[in-house]
């Protein structure tokens, strides 16, 4: 099990953290951060400037998991992790993949207001002796305050709150254990298992009477996505898609799906690729609609987009077999792409 312990600069993260340990028998303390300055040693300089963040390097977010389950496998757990994640879309990515390797994982939130947080990092001195130092440390820690109001709203739905504005950190630490040996905090998303070979997917497209297309936000990975998954062994592409969109969205679609595009993803390590079949599931009723239901352990959210605005929620691989996809379903023929350029 991982404990992580979410919030801002000044939440107390790493204070209560050591406390965690004191109160919870073969807890170990695992720092992420330490993984980022491992990068900065290993990594070309031009790599860091070309992101805000350590946490932006995808190598970074696949170490965080890598190292956890490396970890679990010499100490008896639970992993104790101090680490602001602030970004949704890389609390999908870092929790799903520990998930799939099913590590479960206890998300709590420190939270202090503001003013508490401002006040907090002003007295912050972490290089000793090193005046401007410190005041750059604390101008980095005010500038992501922002970003943590911000996320503030999902951040509250997603994990366990500890308010620890008049809080000891003594204190903080017994409500986080209190809240772990209760199951607070647990988060309940689908076990997906990375794949280890080339993979056979199915979606299916769904459309509104405006013509939007239907998009999915996953609580495992990542990005919005189509309704849809992987293709079981022995199973038809297209009676796993409308298998998927019933589990998805409790929809029984009336007539098999009719297929739009076919495209094989080239692998790109950790990846295996594979092929990637997308189908057109029709359009809907406004009835069937208003009926729409999200497994909550698998899907948070859902949205009927235009392809504009498909564009800048759907990672580029994705929109680009999007898009071919709407062309051969105003051309009413399908195409077939590799490596999401169409075959002529």
């Amino acid at each position: 099990m991982i404990v992580w312990l979410n919030g801002t600069f000044g939440a107390g993260k790493t204070t209560v953290a050591h406390e965690v340990l004191d109160l919870l028998p073969g807890s170990t303390l695992y720092d992420p951060e330490l993984l980022g300055g491992g990068l900065r040693l290993m990594l070309p300089a031009k790599r860091f400037e070309e992101v805000d963040d350590y946490q932006d390097l995808p190598s970074w977010r696949r170490m965080v998991v890598d190292t956890a389950a490396a970890l679990l496998t010499e100490v008896p757990g639970p992993l104790v992790t101090p680490m602001a994640l602030l970004r949704q879309e890389y609390r999908d990515e870092i929790f799903g993949s520990l998930a799939a390797r099913r590590i479960p994982v206890r998300h709590v939130l420190l939270h202090a207001e503001e003013t508490i947080l401002r006040e907090r990092i002003a007295h912050r001195e972490e290089k000793p002796g090193d005046p401007e130092g410190n005041a750059s440390v604390r101008r980095w820690c005010l500038e992501h305050l922002g970003s943590y109001a911000h996320a503030l709203d999902w951040l509250k739905s997603d994990a366990h709150v500890v308010d620890t504005t008049a809080l000891t950190p003594r204190q903080a630490a017994e409500r986080v254990v209190e809240a772990v040996r209760t199951g607070a905090g647990a988060c309940d998303i689908v076990q997906t298992p990375e794949p280890t070979a080339e993979t056979l997917a199915a979606g299916v497209l769904l459309f509104d009477d405006q013509d939007r297309v239907l998009l999915v936000d996953p609580t495992y990975k990542p990005g919005w996505e189509f309704p849809g998954g992987i293709v079981e062994p022995g199973e038809a592409p297209a009676h796993a898609g409308v298998r998927e969109v019933a589990e998805e969205l409790g929809i029984q679609l009336p007539h098999p799906p009719k297929l739009l595009v076919l495209d094989w993803e080239a692998p790109k390590p950790p990846g295996f690729g594979g092929l990637r079949l997308l189908f057109d599931g029709g359009t809907l009723t406004e009835d069937t609609i208003r009926e729409l239901l999200l497994p909550g352990s698998e899907l948070r959210a859902w949205r009927f987009v235009t392809e504009s605005e498909a564009e800048s929620m759907l990672p580029p691989v994705r929109w680009n077999r999007l898009r071919w996809a709407l062309r051969a379903r105003e051309r009413g023929c399908p195409l077939h792409l590799e490596a999401g350029v169409p075959l002529t």
